[in-house]
């Protein structure tokens, strides 16, 4: 997972940070490239294919929120912030918008590389998400749109989801047919590492179920697979 055909992509400008990381991440099997904001890293992306980005948030000109939000929606790469921040709602505004996870200024390199490992390793056992998961779904009468908390249902009617409700109900339609584990779920809600729920999944699961199910203990839409996960079996009619 971490040879020399991993390549990483560090965006910081700080020369001080990103050059002796480089190094660092380099002595240890990853092939790194540098860049110290959004345009250049435009133009490193532009002529390859990176398995990891780093990425700073506190960048000149477009910062790293703006960045995450943009790669997440042409591109499917784990994304490891680096933030100064000490409040927990920015790192997890960052993980929101599709980060995999975060590491905090100032960090110890090994730290780093075990996050490098963890999230690769990670992504590379997930199953490949639709590669029309993106906009908004309708299944069931519901409509729900990705970039937004909430579900319209067949009577219009607008009901709010909480970040952890959000996150979970968009993995299952991302992976719909498939049944995913658990521990799938956390990874790809990013709950094992951020604490981001504070519930089960099986909790999250039974409060989805009592919004969107006709009948919440038969549903026909998110199936338990006994001994192994969950299943969203609804038909999905993409809309842009």
């Amino acid at each position: 997972m971490t040879d020399s055909k991993t390549h990483i992509l560090i965006i910081d400008d700080d020369r001080d940070i990103r050059v002796p990381l480089a190094k660092y991440l380099g002595n240890n099997g990853l092939r790194c490239t540098l860049a110290a904001d959004g345009k250049e890293m435009d133009e490193k992306l532009s002529g390859a294919r990176v398995d990891l980005i780093v990425l700073d948030i506190m960048l000149p000109g477009e910062d790293g929120f703006s960045i995450c939000r943009r790669l997440q929606e042409k591109m499917r790469v784990p994304i490891i912030l680096l933030t100064a921040l000490s409040e927990e709602t920015d790192r997890i505004v960052g993980l929101e918008l599709g980060a995999d996870d975060y590491v905090t200024k100032p960090f110890n390199p090994r730290e780093l590389l075990a996050r490098i490992k963890s999230v690769l390793r990670r992504s590379h056992m997930l199953p490949p998400k639709q590669e029309n998961a993106r906009g908004a779904v309708e299944f069931d009468g519901w409509r729900f749109d990705f970039s937004q908390k909430e579900i319209t249902g067949p009577d219009k009617v607008v009901l709010r989801l909480s970040s952890g409700e959000h996150l979970l109900l968009q993995s299952l339609i991302e992976h719909a047919g498939l049944t995913l584990t658990r521990e799938q779920l956390l990874d790809l809600t990013k709950g094992r590492e951020t604490q981001l729920f504070d519930r089960s999944v099986d909790n999250q699961i039974s409060r989805l179920r009592r919004k969107l199910e006709k009948d919440p203990k038969n549903p026909r839409i998110i199936l338990t697979e006994w001994g192994g996960g969950y299943q969203f079996a609804a038909s999905l009619t993409w809309v842009a």
